[in-house]
């Protein structure tokens, strides 16, 4: 399989979403705005439809949150211990590093949730739906720890109001209790999950920016190494040891290797710290997510 080629149609969406945003009318407002309505509303609606419709054999699902969790754990570790690590830590500025550690394992659910369907088919949407719910507030709190004394208490009502988490938690209750929606939501709710999917793409594209990329290149090069290799290898290695299934391992190895998420650069601005370098190791993942998802997906069609 060309993963390169199944990839690019999406990838095209997310460079049509930078040049609206660079050379039309369509401007940064617009696009915030975008953002919004996809976040709060098409893709909760997206998540707990494919959950709701997919019942989950949670017998099966338990080795792919366990290697999730493994993952998540050791990619959060590897991120908070740059500043220790030989001949790199003497040149790590800590302020900088707080506020960029978030990129090396956090995730753009946007472009998890458009590709999840080409990567591994309508079986793999409710398996990606149980990982985000489960890793979004490992990654968040992962995220914020450090910056911490700028948090201000906020975390945990963050949390507990984030729509993702929402819909994916409602959509998991309601699969447990073997809820089904009516027949004839069917397809108005597939029409604002394909929506979601091709709004969320352009949005990603849209929010891309280079910034103050100047400073801590050591530090942006081990922080974009961790994201899109070592995260991979480390699913790979979960996979392996939780003896996952080849769809379960393929969802997450997809998960794994695409771009940060573009909230990173929001929230670190928002607690004080150099928002613009943050935003431009967003950009950059975002462009290297081109080529670490095909040599992820790749890696393991030769394992």
């Amino acid at each position: 399989m060309n993963f390169v080629q199944l990839l690019l149609p999406d990838f095209s969406l997310i460079l049509c979403g930078y040049l609206l945003c660079r050379h039309s009318a369509l401007n940064r407002q617009v696009w915030d705005q975008v953002d919004r309505l996809v976040y709060y509303f098409l893709f909760p609606v997206l998540l707990f439809h494919s959950i709701v419709k997919h019942p989950l054999d949670w017998q099966a699902a338990r080795p792919l949150m366990g290697a999730g969790l493994c993952m998540a754990a050791a990619g959060i570790a590897l991120a908070y211990s740059l500043p220790y690590w030989p001949l790199l830590g003497a040149r790590v500025d800590r302020r900088l590093h707080a506020a960029g550690a978030q990129v090396a394992f956090r995730f753009n659910s946007f472009i998890a949730l458009a590709l999840i369907d080409r990567v591994a088919g309508p079986a793999g949407l409710p398996l990606l739906a149980l990982l985000i719910g489960l890793l979004v507030p490992v990654f968040n709190i992962g995220a914020v720890l450090p910056m911490a004394r700028h948090a201000g208490g906020r975390l945990s009502r963050e949390l507990a109001r984030n729509p993702l988490i929402l819909a994916t938690a409602s959509g998991l209750c309601a699969n447990l209790l073997g809820l089904q929606l009516p027949e004839g939501m069917t397809p108005t709710l597939t029409r604002l999950g394909q929506a979601a999917i091709a709004l969320g793409l352009l949005a990603a594209g849209a929010g891309m920016q280079l910034g103050a990329m100047r400073e801590g290149k050591a530090l942006s090069l081990a922080l974009l190494t961790l994201k899109h290799l070592g995260l991979p290898l480390l699913a790979l290695l979960m996979a392996r040891l939780w003896q996952l299934p080849e769809l379960p391992t393929r969802v997450l190895l997809m998960f794994s290797a695409v771009p940060t998420a573009t909230s990173c650069y929001v929230l670190a601005a928002r607690m004080g710290y150099n928002g613009a370098y943050v935003a431009g190791l967003v950009t950059v993942s975002t462009l290297l997510g081109m080529f670490s998802l095909p040599l992820a997906l790749g890696l393991l069609a030769n394992w």
